[in-house]
């Protein structure tokens, strides 16, 4: 079965970097990563297919996403982190296009900015 593997989450002070990553074993055409905060719905952070990579408003400039096919694992570079950016990110994989929602979901890594 399907499964993405979270890593690299932790605390952190403001302005401040993190990496995550994910290791998978389903290679889907979107993969992406998506945070919830407590209390708020679950939002899209960044995604990447084989034509682009988006992001969210309040991340760009500050996060970067890559994948690295040989080794089977996502990142999300973070940099600049601010105490908004704590919550609980998730690794996702979909098979269409990234406009679609995600089939695939890892359990998580707690981010936490202070």
């Amino acid at each position: 079965h399907v499964q993405l593997v979270e890593s690299g989450g932790g605390s952190v002070q403001a302005g401040g970097s993190l990496r995550l990553s994910c290791l998978y074993n389903h290679r889907g055409n979107c993969m992406g990563w998506f945070r919830q905060a407590p209390g708020k719905e679950r939002e899209r952070v960044a995604t990447i297919d084989s034509n682009s990579i988006s992001y969210a408003d309040a991340v760009k400039g500050r996060f970067s996403i890559s994948k690295d096919n040989a080794r089977n694992t996502l990142y999300l570079q973070m940099n600049s982190l601010k105490p908004e950016d704590t919550a609980n990110y998730y690794c996702a994989a979909g098979n269409g296009p990234c406009r679609l929602a995600m089939a695939y979901w890892g359990k998580g890594a707690q981010v936490t900015v202070s």
